[in-house]
């Protein structure tokens, strides 16, 4: 079980190709620099690897409710002291409230390492990050004064409250309710379902963020509210005070992540939880949507994350592993399975397409950073929209990813890998979880064909077609890389004609674009993907000219690079083909006949 981040590609990433100094210029980041982002990264690194990662098989019993009580594993209680008292989970929160103000692509690198380390006892750092985020940008004054300073701090954990039994992804079905009070508070009644750390025994209070109606209030999503429920009511003085109508009736039993407690919430079953309206009335779900986007951005790390950690597993197994002889030999004797030609196949497999998304993923998280802080407003409006762009493709597709690498993993072990004594399963049945919650991939790419292409015309689309066009030239100076030069060219080619496809019948009939949107959402994962392995490729070449050069990483950059392009980019064309003549057959099947 054992974990080692990985720093070098991080960094190479983060300085090469998501331009961290660049970041660390924008208004309010100025304190960063890339020696503190070398120097936290560091730490990170020795506290995942250390502390974080040996708990993960512990976390893997589960947590249990007891008496009504979430009780989790002894393991992470130290931990999550040791996590909070590190101050890790203020590394992204307001510097005014108590946290470090650091740009999101330095917090995202360690939370890649967290989520790698344990990801069930990662999923409670990061929801309260979302909580953060929804309070700094829309509770008033008051509110933040409240509950900021022990959110920044890790004394209390936040949480999101959507989904119902009813209502599943549908939040327009939302039923749970709000009354005023004549003191300026509401009575919350109502459940909610699939509460991620809903409830635990690591802090003091937890900050529920609760979707409600009010009594007045329009059907349908135009009629939700933002509610603050915690589950102890908070005194005057900011101590934490009577235990307010809220509980965990249930705990799910899951698949996987089973250190993070997935509870059904139960409100006002003694008369009403006191809540607090945050913001104004009805406009709940698009405050939320402050928390979904960076959630979903931290799912996608987590795809990443546990990819990263399953590969690391399949690599150590298959070094020490000896089983078969060379196929190319004519000697007998057994060798390690790291030479069978398939073997490397599956590791390259995996190492290609985590490299890829670690460096989509950074690439997302500079835009977030430049649409928060860019001074300019063309700028921030800019890389807004290709925040916006690129959420769905990194939440979908580095998830939908972790399922096959998590799978190759598991494969690599043969036999073995099916006893969960080996521990490589478990990296498998957690990252099944990945594609569903924050919305599943279909959610993510009905998303990404409606409000990211057709709603602006395939602007943002086109103008990533063209970053890729740009780089495909440059690459093909470089004789190594002129097969994936070609199969990027090839591929934005096929772009163009998805995006006219997407634009053109999303208004004529939705269904039909609709009927490829996953294709179209893996096939923009694989071409921005393969775009940033081509990025890599040609700075690692003027890098290995410099004085001091490692050698060895930067020739198995491009060499990975290469790999990319022969064996995963020419996938890309399948997915279009689908995008482009698939409507058909799904539409016209008789329902009947399923």
């Amino acid at each position: 079980m054992i974990y080692h981040a990985p720093l070098k590609d991080m960094l190479f990433v983060l300085n090469e190709l998501a331009e961290l100094p660049a970041v660390c210029t924008l208004p309010g980041y100025e304190e960063c620099s890339v020696e503190l982002t070398e120097a936290i990264l560091d730490e990170a690194a020795k506290f995942a690897e250390n502390v974080l990662a040996p708990t993960n098989r512990a976390g893997d019993a589960g947590s249990r409710l007891v008496d009504g009580e979430v009780k989790t594993p002894d393991a992470f209680k130290a931990a999550w002291r040791e996590y909070v008292d590190a101050g890790w989970i203020g590394l992204r929160a307001p510097a005014e409230f108590g946290g470090q103000g650091l740009p999101a692509l330095v917090a995202l690198a360690t939370e890649e390492m967290w989520c790698s380390a344990n990801l069930a006892f990662s999923l409670a750092p990061m929801l309260t990050l979302g909580t953060v985020e929804a309070f700094a940008q829309h509770a008033s004054d008051e509110l933040k004064n409240i509950y900021l300073p022990k959110l920044a701090s890790g004394e209390w954990t936040g949480t999101m409250n959507l989904t119902e039994p009813q209502a599943g992804s549908d939040l327009a079905q939302v039923r749970t309710r709000a009354v005023p009070q004549p003191d300026g508070s509401y009575k919350i009644t109502g459940q909610k379902i699939f509460i991620t750390w809903g409830d635990h025994d690591l802090t003091d209070n937890i900050v529920h963020l609760v979707l409600a109606r009010l009594p007045d209030a329009p059907e349908g999503v135009k009629g939700i509210s933002l509610f603050v429920v915690p589950k102890f009511l908070v005194n005057d003085d900011g101590s934490v005070g009577a235990r307010n109508d809220v509980r965990c009736v249930s705990l799910e039993h899951k698949m996987g992540i089973h250190g993070s407690p997935t509870a059904v919430m139960s409100y006002g079953d003694n008369g009403g939880a006191a809540g607090y309206l945050v913001g104004e009335a009805n406009k709940g779900l698009s405050y939320m949507f402050t928390m979904m986007n960076h959630a979903r951005l931290g799912v996608g790390v987590e795809g990443l994350a546990l990819s990263e950690r399953a590969y690391q597993k399949a690599v150590e197994y298959a070094r020490d592993r000896v089983q078969s002889r060379d196929i190319a030999g004519a000697d007998a004797t057994p060798v390690a399975i790291i030479q069978h030609p398939d073997v490397r196949r599956m590791l390259l497999t995996m190492r290609a397409q985590i490299e890829a998304q670690r460096a989509l993923t950074c690439v997302a998280a500079t835009a977030l950073d430049r649409a928060s802080r860019h001074p300019n407003p063309e700028e921030k409006a800019r890389n807004q929209a290709l925040v916006n762009f690129l959420i769905p493709i990194v939440k979908g597709w580095n998830t939908e990813a972790a399922n096959d690498i998590t799978s190759l993993a598991l494969q690599v072990h043969g036999g073995m890998g099916y006893i969960e004594e080996t521990g490589v399963a478990q990296y498998y049945r957690d990252a099944r979880i990945t594609a569903i919650y924050e919305g599943t991939t279909g959610i993510q790419a009905l998303d990404l064909i409606g409000r990211k292409t057709a709603a602006d015309g395939g602007r943002v689309a086109r103008y990533l077609i063209g970053e890729v066009r740009r780089t495909a030239e440059a690459l093909s100076a470089d004789a190594q890389m002129q097969p994936l030069a070609d199969e990027l060219l090839r591929n934005a080619r096929l772009a163009e004609a998805c995006v006219a496809y997407i634009v053109d019948e999303f208004a004529r009939d939705a269904r039909r674009p609709a009927a490829g949107s996953v294709a179209y959402l893996k096939f923009f994962g694989l071409l921005l993907g393969g775009w940033q392995m081509g990025r890599a490729a040609l700075i690692a070449k003027e890098s290995l000219a410099e004085d001091g050069a490692d050698a060895a990483f930067l020739n198995a950059k491009r060499a990975t690079a290469v790999f990319f392009g022969a064996h995963l980019l020419p996938q890309a064309a399948a997915y279009a083909e689908t995008v482009l003549k698939g409507a058909d057959s799904v539409l016209a099947f008789d329902e009947a006949a399923f």
